[in-house]
């Protein structure tokens, strides 16, 4: 009986009795191609007609045989192929060549589409006649998926490169030439794709580095370690250039051999921009930080000189005055080297604020007393409006100083001769308030968004007659930010009508009853004895004076071996040790003290550096304080007493 397929089954035939294996016949063919189940195996008459069916045209194509034999095999094609004749195409060039191969849309029985490949082959008889086709279907639908994903997945990435604007990523041949261009490539470097395929990449660099071979060798490197990295200027189309950042890999295919370079370009023009500024300024900030030494280390000494002067009697005016024109003279100096070093702990964020409380009129009271001549030199009224009762807040008294200092000085400057200058200061609410206004020319619009930025200045006359290095209300700003306050200026920018600063601080709590300081050395079994050491001899023999004056016995020395012996030999009580000293630094004086010595004395350092860092490296040597020069005479006294008294 025939199968579904139409074909009789014929057994295989077994070996003969003589032993040998048979020939196979048609049948044994027949049964062969039946049993494929991967390929749609079938034979078409001469027009086309199905005249056989395998199994695996009824797997794949979900027809039997019954219901598919005898009918054209164009039932098989979608519509769109069939409108443009294509099945009888096929057959026509199957009979003219022999053989005809295609890929592409086919149908099974439930409409549904599967991605074939067909190959058809003309059929003759033993005597040459046309017999018909045969017509072998894959079902590659599966592959085609995979190849579609794949190739939907190479468009996505190349897509996304095209798209990235942030990186020039392009793509060069084994040779250097440029075979690829994203969007970033085009910002970058200033040329569209057609203007620069096809050309070597060396286009990019400068034509002193080109001379040298450089890119040649970037991609020789790139080839021998796999990718390539390098930083350098680059040209764009216009001429102009750009920091660059370039990475260079090697590309392979699977079979290893090199298919070109990946080159992925950043720009960081910007970056190092911003680089250069920070090692500027880092520069900046030590070049101050030494200037301020080499500026404190003559300051320290005058400073010393006064001290003791005033602790003297003066009877000739014209001696009082010079006293009193040199002392104004060093508070403004002293004021002016603080504000430059300043500028060097602002743009490292490490300015440091001793908080206590402050009352806020003992500031307006010092700040007067530094600026007040500088007004009455000018003919200025400097009127004061101040609440009688104690205004407490929390902060730094120096730093409070300098902020009002600051804003009595710029209305001062800016105010002409026989002015005004007023200060106010009081409550308002859980705030203080302090306002200096003057009725000099006033702040233009234009220049009251920048004037607290560091080293900005109003507009001045020709000659710059007022001066200054545009550091003060930046201080001002940054000062009363980190005491928890802001500043405001106010000006409609009309001559005569002058300006007003208003600082807010808040409120703090009022200290406990402080005891009345005793004096700074006293006497327990005979004077206390002070080492000063000091390589600036003038500093060193006015601070000994001055320790004299202060009750004290004292003697100097001026380098680190010498002092150390001192400390060894004398037993001093308290010693005043200068950092930068000849022989060893004050610091190895006072790590080589603390481990030499069974009882080494009280060490406070005198220093022309007054950074953080200097602090930091002080206390971590072993000493008690941290004295900036020229060296504040009060505080020197509290620390003496303290020490001395504790000894």
């Amino acid at each position: 009986m025939a199968d579904a397929a139409g074909s009789v089954p014929v057994p295989l035939a077994g070996p003969s009795s003589s032993g040998t294996v048979p020939a196979l016949d048609d049948a044994d063919y027949r049964l062969m191609v039946e049993a494929v189940s991967d390929y749609a195996i079938f034979l078409l008459d001469p027009e086309g007609r199905v005249r056989s069916w395998n199994t695996g045209a009824r797997r794949i194509k979900g027809y039997e045989a019954h219901e598919v034999i005898g009918r054209h095999f164009s039932l098989f094609y979608p519509a769109e192929q069939l409108a443009r004749g294509w099945p009888e195409h096929e057959l026509k060039m199957a009979r003219e060549t022999g053989r005809f191969e295609d890929e592409g849309w086919r149908l099974r029985k439930d409409g549904t589409r599967f991605w074939a490949n067909v190959v058809i082959t003309r059929l003759l008889g033993p005597g040459g006649e046309f017999r018909g086709f045969s017509k072998i279907t894959r079902d590659l639908s599966e592959r085609r998926r995979q190849e579609e994903q794949l190739r939907m997945s190479e468009e996505r990435f190349r897509l996304l490169v095209d798209s990235v604007t942030d990186y020039a990523i392009f793509m060069l041949d084994p040779a250097g030439h440029v075979i690829s261009w994203n969007a970033g490539a085009r910002r970058f470097k200033g040329y569209e794709a057609s203007e620069i395929i096809g050309r070597h990449f060396s286009v990019f660099y400068p034509p002193e580095v080109q001379a040298t071979g450089w890119p040649a060798e970037e991609l020789r490197i790139a080839r021998r370690d796999g990718s390539f990295e390098d930083e350098g200027w680059r040209v764009r189309k216009d001429g102009s250039r750009f920091w660059a950042n370039v990475v260079i890999t090697a590309v392979y295919d699977a079979s290893g051999v090199l298919r070109g370079f990946a080159k992925v370009t950043r720009d960081l023009t910007e970056r190092r921009r911003v680089s250069s500024l920070e090692d500027e300024g880092r520069r900046i900030s030590t070049f101050l930080a030494m200037l301020g030494h080499e500026l404190r280390n003559p300051l320290a000494p005058i400073s010393n000189a006064l001290a003791l002067m005033n602790r003297l009697k003066l009877d000739s005016p014209q001696l009082q005055l010079v006293n009193d024109t040199i002392s104004r003279q060093l508070r403004q100096v002293v004021r002016l080297v603080d504000d430059l070093l300043d500028v060097g702990r602002i743009t490292s964020g490490k300015i440091r604020l001793e908080a206590r409380p402050v009352d806020l009129k003992d500031v307006i009271a010092e700040a007067l007393e530094a600026m007040g001549p500088l007004a009455a030199d000018k003919s200025q009224q400097l009127q004061v409006e101040v609440e009688p009762a104690a205004i407490w807040i929390t902060g730094d008294r120096a730093r409070l100083i300098q902020v009002l200092s600051n804003l009595l000085g710029n209305a001062i400057k800016f105010t002409p001769a026989g002015g005004h200058v007023h200060l106010r200061a009081g409550r308002q609410g859980e705030h203080a308030e302090l306002s200096v206004r003057d009725d000099g020319p006033g702040i233009a619009p234009r220049d009251q968004q920048r004037i607290f930025n560091l080293f900005e200045q109003g507009e001045q006359d020709i000659a710059r007659s007022q001066g200054g290095l545009g550091l003060g209300l930046s201080l001002v700003q940054q000062l009363v930010s980190l005491h928890g306050g802001e500043v405001a200026a106010f000006s409609k920018g009309v001559p005569g009508e002058g300006s007003e600063f208003v600082v807010r601080l808040p409120i703090g709590p009022a200290p406990a009853t402080p005891e009345k300081p005793a004096p700074a050395c006293t006497p327990h079994d005979g004077r206390p004895f002070v080492l000063v050491v000091d390589d600036n001899q003038d500093a060193a023999q006015t601070m000994s004076a001055l320790m004299d004056a202060l009750g004290c016995r004292s003697a100097v020395r001026h380098d680190g071996l010498t002092a150390l012996e001192a400390i060894k030999q004398l037993a001093p009580d308290l010693v005043l040790l200068d950092i930068g000293l000849p022989g060893l630094s004050g610091l190895e004086v006072a790590e080589r003290a603390r481990a030499e010595i069974a009882h080494p004395p009280p060490l406070i350092a005198v220093s022309g550096y007054g950074q953080e860092r200097d602090r930091q490296l002080s206390f971590e040597a072993g000493f008690f304080a941290h004295l900036t020069k020229p060296v504040d005479v009060e505080q020197l006294e509290n620390l003496l007493t303290r020490l001395l008294d504790r000894r």
